[in-house]
């Protein structure tokens, strides 16, 4: 796991943290939104880390006109086998990029929310299960609203993370311009798998072996349940938060090579699985404020246990 950190650390430049985050949600079994301006390697970052694990990787441009069907899959009629046959969609795979997810309609957004929380899809009313391992990567721009439909509260809440991606520094900019100084534009570097996906099922098993203190589980409930007393909050984490928190702070120390969870695990994974949850009162947004600023104020509040 080590060496698909650092190999994408080498692919994706200042967006160590990120990518750190992005393995965690994928160890814990979560999904990802990814928030960012053009440009940053939002697809580049999903791409990578399906190249690397070699698993199956599938992208889904989302537009006004994309149909449940167009994701889920559809029954067709075979002229030549005169039978009716089931042509499963993107959606039937390991690693799945929705690009510009609030680009399309409620109804398509709807239709990943079994994929997303049950694993898997209905078809003309038959069932049919995911891949295992199934990850989600949705994309959207922060800065085009227009002709965009935002997520409803119950789609945020199913995504275990919300990554905010910024621009690089000055320094990582400069080692972009030089990894592309003597390589065309069109030409993608190729990028060889170095785990497989039995290693990130043996990964998301071992889970069950990280050491969580009853101290820890309290440091956690009393997080979520001050970001429901917070005067700047018209709606509080919820329940499924506070779970993210627990498997994503467990993922953090099984990527570190720890067997136990510190109070430092969860301030690092607090903040991306809690900044989509919060629902910022209409005074505190005239005030300025963000998500980012009331967890902060969140984390300094809540007791560490020592």
């Amino acid at each position: 796991m080590e060496q698909l950190l650092q190999a994408m650390e080498r692919q994706l430049h200042g967006q160590a943290y990120n990518i750190r985050l992005l393995a965690t949600a994928l160890v814990a079994g979560g999904h990802v939104l990814l928030e960012g301006v053009p440009g940053l390697g939002k697809t580049k970052m999903a791409r990578t880390l399906a190249s690397l694990i070699g698993g199956d990787y599938r992208r889904i441009q989302f537009t006004p006109d994309l149909m449940p069907s167009d994701m889920t899959g559809s029954i067709i009629y075979h002229m030549q086998m005169s039978e009716f046959q089931t042509v499963k969609g993107p959606v039937f795979t390991n690693i799945l990029l929705a690009d510009e997810i609030n680009r399309s309609g409620p109804k398509t957004q709807a239709a990943l929310l079994e994929a997303m929380e049950e694993r898997q899809v209905t078809i003309q009313g038959t069932t049919y299960k995911l891949p295992n391992p199934f990850f989600v990567i949705a994309t959207q721009n922060p800065v085009e609203y227009e002709g965009t439909y935002p997520l409803p509260e119950a789609q945020l809440d199913r995504f275990m993370f919300k990554l905010v991606l910024n621009y690089p520094d000055e320094a990582s900019e400069r080692s972009l311009l030089k990894a592309h100084a003597n390589t065309p534009l069109q030409e993608e570097q190729l990028v060889q798998p170095l785990l497989s996906i039995d290693t990130i099922l043996s990964a998301q098993r071992q889970l069950a072996n990280v050491i969580v203190e009853d101290s820890i589980i309290d440091y956690i409930a009393a997080i979520v349940r001050l970001t429901r007393e917070s005067r700047s909050v018209q709606l509080g984490a919820s329940p499924r938060a506070g779970i993210a928190i627990l498997m994503a702070s467990k993922a953090w120390a099984l990527l570190d090579g720890r067997t136990y969870v510190t109070p430092d695990d969860v301030k690092l994974v607090a903040r991306p699985a809690l900044r989509h949850r919060l629902l910022l009162s209409a005074q505190a947004e005239l005030e300025g404020g963000t998500s980012d600023g009331i967890i902060q104020e969140t984390l300094a509040a809540a007791p560490v246990p020592r």
